[in-house]
């Protein structure tokens, strides 16, 4: 799937976040627990170069523990991170990660400066839900849908720290096709850029394979469908989508899959493990390479033509 969104406000963050950078003392990354590959903005660890990391994997609540462990051992083998799992539902968890950062960056202590963070992140990830509680107080705008936080904000939350908030930022290209498809199931991406059957069919491809229990709880299903066109009409008869003839209407009907998907109806659930994206990585780099082949081929096809073409017209 081709991300077609990707508002102006967002090439402006990436300016800001640019020019902030030498202020800059440590960084706080949240990614979707669910997604944490896509959910990753590749721009930003070529942005922060040496600086710490803390990357946070929030609405962990919604995705598979075991999975969430697994990411957290992987993130942390990067030079200079830190990974922890949080969730909305345990704001105690959440107001303790100060300690870290001081624990992060031990030569600031007695420097009688705060330390500066910048919490950075893709839409509706969680940014400002996550600021409001630091704070303990409501100051971000928080929304269920992405592109709430326009600007960047300066924040202090006590205990010698700034927070520095930015919008989510997306990037032009996300060359993952897959990962497409993840950040417009969970929601980082606004309904109006996908197509809900599109999306749906993914997902049911992926559930039907790691997770048909969840399928058969949440829809009582007495079987498991043979595949997803046969899932999505189970769903549709079941919820009463149907057209005039009994048709299921596929729209309708994936609209209520993904949005009890977003909803943890389904249970926990995490769309990628370390293993599956370097499988996908590995597949995406020969498929781009077997494409620039193929480019160079004919552009040395067109080379010979074209001086054959001359040397025929030289003789004449």
């Amino acid at each position: 799937m081709q991300i077609q969104w990707f508002p102006g406000h967002m090439h402006k963050a990436q300016q800001q976040i640019r020019e902030a950078l030498p202020k800059v003392d440590l960084f706080i990354e949240l990614l979707d627990a669910r997604i944490p590959f896509s959910s990753e903005n590749p721009m930003l660890a070529e942005l922060r170069g040496k600086k710490p990391c803390l990357k946070l994997l929030s609405k962990s609540d919604l995705a598979d523990s075991r999975r969430t462990e697994q990411w957290q051992t992987h993130l942390e083998q990067q030079s200079g991170v830190k990974a922890r799992a949080v969730s909305t539902t345990q704001p105690g968890k959440i107001a303790r990660l100060t300690d870290l950062c001081h624990k992060m960056l031990p030569h600031r202590h007695g420097l009688g400066r705060p330390i500066r963070t910048m919490i950075v992140g893709i839409p509706n990830v969680g940014k400002s839900t996550l600021i409001n509680i630091l704070a303990g107080r409501s100051i971000a705008k928080t929304g269920n849908e992405p592109a709430i936080t326009k600007s960047q904000q300066q924040i202090s939350i006590g205990k010698g720290i700034v927070l520095l908030d930015t919008p989510g930022v997306l990037w032009p290209n996300v060359e993952n096709e897959n990962s497409g498809y993840r950040l417009a199931a969970t929601g980082a991406i606004k309904d109006t850029a996908m197509e809900y059957p599109d999306v749906a069919y993914f997902v049911a491809g992926f559930l039907l394979e790691s997770y048909p229990e969840a399928l058969a709880a949440r829809y009582a299903l007495e079987s498991t469908p043979v595949d997803q066109i046969s899932l999505l009409d189970a769903i549709g008869k079941r919820r009463g989508c149907l057209a005039k003839g009994g048709v299921v209407d596929y729209d309708r009907t994936s609209r209520i899959f993904i949005n009890d998907l977003r909803a943890g109806a389904l249970g926990p659930i995490t769309f990628e493990t370390p293993e599956m994206i370097a499988e996908e990585t590995a597949a995406q780099r020969a498929a781009s390479a077997k494409r620039a082949e193929q480019k160079q081929a004919k552009k040395a096809t067109r080379r010979a033509a074209r001086k054959g073409a001359g040397r025929r017209r030289h003789r004449d």
